[in-house]
């Protein structure tokens, strides 16, 4: 079955939302086994939606609409479906009926009858959880499925009503199957040069790289007539992927970088403590934004000044004086400080000059050093990240905890 999709809203079209439907969409027909082949995103403009209805009525089995359906002037969707398949816009009953009687749930006053209107010979989508119905007719052997933006009342009405609807009508059902891997520490050419010929002639399993910064994210997805062999097909493209890339894969699906690293700290029951300098917390942050961080991560420190990494880190003024706070030899000792006033197992120190001024020509804007303290040593490593202020930040955090990382998983 082919199936388009199709977002309506001046909003979109001029970036002040963003269109999470389209996707929420295409990810919930994939696990029915069905695919989206074309999307398309038009204003809150009445010809424009009609043409981009009679385009994707040729090219489609069923198409998916969201947004336009509000009681306001902009919300034009019902009337350009009308006219654009050659229907009338009439009051229907049963959802005046709900419109009023969800409005008068609401403590509103009085409801207006423009939601109402819909295209003859339509069929009502219901709305348990708003006034914006939806309907849904047949035209040119396409069906049109027309939903409202508002993405909570969207997705139930897409599960209740569309999916069951679609998936009753697809003779063939195949089954999709997707899983993700996050990759760091390698560029996206360096990704592609390894992963080149891995599934070539093998049409059951589909590739694709997306950057995502500072992240890689490899969607693998295998397609198969029955569940087992999907499976099966997708974990052989997971262990070929993984042999290729070794450790530069963080994690596998939705996983965060900080949650596997607070996965590893929790297998490892080490204890950890930060001191942040030019990342001004974000290390720390990110950590604790994990449920359960507290059983590992004991104390952090954004020691921005050389006073205050003197004085809680106990950096030497000599080091500060002669070697300068972006050093190997002062993120080390930041790094020894932390662990020892906090007793934990683990010390890491990040400093550095995040920009856009303060860089010298021995050290340029986004030099940064990284120090791990550990119980059998100390390691300590220069770095220097391109980009805004904000992208050294973002680099240096996700270096760090890579670092953890690999420090906890030994390779």
């Amino acid at each position: 079955m082919r199936i388009s999709t199709l977002s309506i809203g001046s909003e979109l079209i001029y970036g002040e939302v963003i269109d999470t439907n389209a996707g929420h969409i295409a990810e919930l027909l994939l696990g029915c086994g069905l695919r989206v082949q074309r999307h398309l995103v038009v204003g809150d403009c009445e010809p424009d939606i009609a043409e981009a209805l009679d385009e994707l009525a040729l090219k489609s089995d069923a198409v998916v609409v969201t947004g336009g359906l509000g009681p306001t002037v902009d919300d034009v969707t019902a009337l350009a479906a009308a006219h654009a398949t050659g229907r009338r816009l009439v009051v229907n009953e049963e959802l005046k009926e709900h419109i009023r009687s969800f409005s008068a749930k609401l403590g509103g006053g009085h409801a207006s009858d423009r939601q109402a209107m819909i295209p003859t010979k339509s069929t009502v989508i219901p709305n348990p959880t708003g006034t914006a119905c939806g309907f849904y007719f047949i035209h040119g052997g396409c069906f049109f499925f027309f939903l409202p933006g508002v993405p909570s009342e969207m997705d139930r009405m897409l599960r209740e009503t569309v999916l069951p609807f679609l998936c009753e009508r697809v003779m063939h059902k195949r089954v999709i199957l997707t899983t993700f891997l996050n990759v760091f520490g390698l560029s996206e050419p360096e990704v592609d040069g390894l992963l080149t010929g891995a599934f070539t002639g093998d049409h059951s399993v589909q590739l694709s790289i997306c950057v995502t910064f500072p992240r890689i994210r490899i969607t693998l997805r295998a397609d198969a007539d029955a569940e087992a062999k999907a499976r099966t097909c997708l974990q052989e493209a997971v262990e070929l992927v993984r042999e290729r890339l070794g450790a530069a894969i963080f994690s596998e699906g939705h996983e965060t970088m900080e949650q596997a690293v607070a996965g590893l700290f929790g297998r490892r029951r080490l204890t950890l403590a930060l001191a942040e300098s030019c990342t001004g917390g974000l290390i720390a942050k990110r950590l604790t934004d994990v449920p359960g961080s507290s059983a590992f991560f004991l104390e952090g420190a954004v020691t921005y000044s050389n006073a205050a990494k003197e004085r809680l880190l106990g950096v030497p003024q000599i080091i500060l004086d002669t070697r300068g706070a972006v050093s190997s030899e002062c993120a080390a000792a930041m790094a020894a400080g932390a662990r020892m006033a906090a007793g934990s197992d683990l010390g890491l120190a990040v400093t550095g000059i995040a920009g856009p001024d303060g860089g010298t020509d021995d050290k340029p804007v986004g030099t940064v050093f990284i120090s791990l303290a550990a119980p059998e040593g100390c390691w300590t490593r220069r770095f220097l990240f391109g980009g805004t202020r904000e992208d050294v930040r973002t680099l240096t955090a996700w270096t760090a905890l890579d670092w953890l990382r690999h420090y906890l998983t030994g390779c």
